[in-house]
C-alpha cells in the first residue's frame, strides 16, 4: 500500500513535544495541550513525552516511522487523536501497536468509515479499556470486530454516528461496563434491547438525545436484559407515558436516572416533575444528577398521594396504592393565603355615632381622614384618629403620622377607629 500523504503521527509528535514547546516533564499522567508548530526537525532523542498525549486537530493522516513510535511511546497510557484526518484503520493500527501500555484511545471525528477494519489490525487494540469513536461513523461491522479483539474493553463511546438500528454480533461482550450512544436516531425499543444482549454486564447506559418513543418490554424480560444496569440517561428522549417511567423499576440494580427534556414531563411544573418521578421510582437514589435524600423521598411520596387523591380510581396508578399502604390516605394540604389583607371592615366611632365601613389598608392616615371627612363633618386637619384592636393589651393607638400606611397598624376586620376633634 502506498504511504498516505499528509502529516504523520510521528511528525506531529516531534513538533509538539520538542524541547521548545514542551521543555519539562510535568509529572506522570499529565498531558499539556500545546498547539503544533510549523514543520521542523527537533532532536528526537530530546523529546520529553508525558504519558497522556493530546494530538487532536493536527491534520494527522498516517502513522509515520513505527520504530520511532515504539521508541518514544512505550510508556504512553492515553492518546487523543480526535479530529484528525485518519481514514485508514491500518495506519491507526500501526500507531496503536507500538504503544503497548495504551488504555485510552480517542478516535472521534476521523473519517474511519472510509476503510474496513480487519481483525488483524484490530488485534493491536487488545489492551485498550476505553475507546471513543464519536462522530467517526463507524459501522456496526467495525464495532463487532473491535469487540472481538478487545477482551478488556470497559467503556465505549459511539455518539453522533447516525445509527438508526443496532446490529448484534455473534458473541456478546462481557467486559463492557459503560456505553455512551447519545445523539443518534434510535427510536424503537427493539433496537435498544439489543444493547442488553450485546453487553450483559452493562452498568451505565447513556441514551441522551435519541428519539426513543417507548419502553416496550415485559417487566421480567427487562430484568433479564439489563441485570446489572445501575445508571441510565434518557435525556431528551421521546418518552410520553408514565408507564415507561414505571418500567424503569424492572431494572433490578438501577440507582441513577436522568430524565430531563422528555415530552411526558413538559406539562408539569419543575416541582411536580421531580416529586412525581421520585415517588414512582422507589429504588432510585439520584435523579438528574442530584441525590435523593430520605426527607425528599418522603416529601415526594406524600406529595404523590395528595396529587392523585381526587383522581377517579380507574385512573390512579398502582404506585398510589402502595404508598397509601405506607402512609395512609392523606388529605390535600390546606391552601393558606399569605398575602397581606388589602381591606378591612371597621367600626368608626365619633361622638355618639357608630358607623361600619370598609377601608383600604394600602392608603395612608391622611387619605383615611379625607375618606372620613363627609362622615364626621370635620376637616382632616382637625381630626385625631385612634386605632383600637380589641386583642391589644395597651388600649387605643393614636394614628399620628399622616404618611403612615394603614396596614402597618395591623388593622383587621372588627377593629375600631375613634375620631376626635382637636378643638374638643
Amino acid at each position: 500500500m502506498d504511504q498516505p500523504t499528509g502529516r504523520s503521527f510521528m511528525q506531529v509528535l516531534c513538533e509538539k513535544y520538542s524541547p521548545e514547546n514542551f521543555p519539562y516533564r510535568r509529572g506522570p499522567g499529565m498531558g499539556v495541550h500545546v498547539p503544533a508548530t510549523p514543520q521542523g526537525s527537533p532532536m528526537k532523542d530530546r523529546l520529553n513525552l508525558p504519558s497522556v498525549l493530546v494530538l487532536n486537530s493536527c491534520g494527522i493522516t498516517c502513522a509515520g516511522e513505527e520504530t520511532e513510535i515504539a521508541a518514544f511511546c512505550a510508556h504512553v497510557s492515553e492518546l487523543d487523536l480526535s479530529d484528525n484526518k485518519l481514514e485508514d484503520w491500518q495506519e491507526v493500527s500501526k500507531i496503536v501497536s507500538n504503544v503497548p501500555q495504551l488504555e485510552f484511545l480517542n478516535l472521534s471525528s476521523n473519517p474511519l468509515n472510509l476503510s474496513v477494519l480487519e481483525r488483524t489490525s484490530a488485534g493491536s487494540f487488545s489492551g485498550v479499556r476505553k475507546l471513543v469513536l464519536n462522530n467517526s461513523k463507524a459501522s456496526w461491522e467495525t464495532v463487532h470486530t473491535i469487540l472481538q479483539e478487545l477482551p478488556d474493553l470497559e467503556e465505549l463511546f459511539l455518539c453522533l454516528n447516525d445509527y438508526e438500528t443496532v446490529s448484534c454480533p455473534s458473541i456478546c461482550c462481557h467486559s463492557l461496563k459503560l456505553l455512551h450512544i447519545t445523539d443518534n436516531n434510535l427510536q424503537d425499543w427493539t433496537e435498544i434491547r439489543k444493547l442488553g444482549a450485546m453487553f450483559p454486564s452493562l452498568d451505565t447506559l447513556v441514551l441522551a438525545n435519541n428519539h426513543l418513543n417507548a419502553i416496550e418490554e415485559p417487566d421480567d424480560s427487562l430484568a433479564r436484559l439489563f441485570p446489572n444496569l445501575r445508571s441510565i440517561s434518557l435525556h431528551k428522549s421521546g418518552l410520553q407515558s408514565w408507564e415507561d417511567i414505571d418500567k424503569l423499576n424492572s431494572f433490578p440494580k438501577l440507582e441513577e436516572v436522568r430524565l430531563l427534556g422528555i415530552p411526558l414531563l413538559q406539562p408539569y411544573s419543575t416541582e411536580e416533575r421531580r416529586k412525581l418521578v421520585i415517588a414512582r421510582l422507589p429504588s432510585v437514589s439520584k435523579l438528574n444528577g442530584s441525590v435523593v435524600t430520605d426527607d425528599e423521598r418522603e416529601d415526594s411520596e406524600r406529595f404523590f398521594i395528595r396529587y392523585y387523591v381526587a383522581v377517579p380510581q380507574e385512573e390512579v396508578p398502582f404506585r398510589y396504592h402502595e404508598l397509601i399502604t405506607k402512609y395512609g390516605k392523606l388529605e390535600p394540604l390546606a391552601e393558606v393565603d399569605l398575602r397581606p389583607q388589602s381591606s378591612a371592615k371597621v367600626q368608626v366611632h365619633f361622638n355618639d355615632q357608630v358607623e361600619e365601613m370598609s377601608i383600604r389598608l394600602d392608603q395612608t392616615v391622611a387619605e383615611l381622614k379625607k375618606q372620613l371627612k363627609s362622615l364626621v363633618q370635620l376637616p382632616p386637619s382637625s381630626m385625631l384618629l385612634y386605632h383600637f384592636d380589641h386583642e391589644a393589651p395597651f388600649g387605643p393607638e393614636e394614628m399620628k403620622y399622616s404618611s403612615r400606611a394603614l396596614h402597618s397598624f395591623g388593622i383587621r376586620d372588627g377593629d375600631k377607629i375613634y375620631v376626635e376633634s382637636k378643638t374638643k
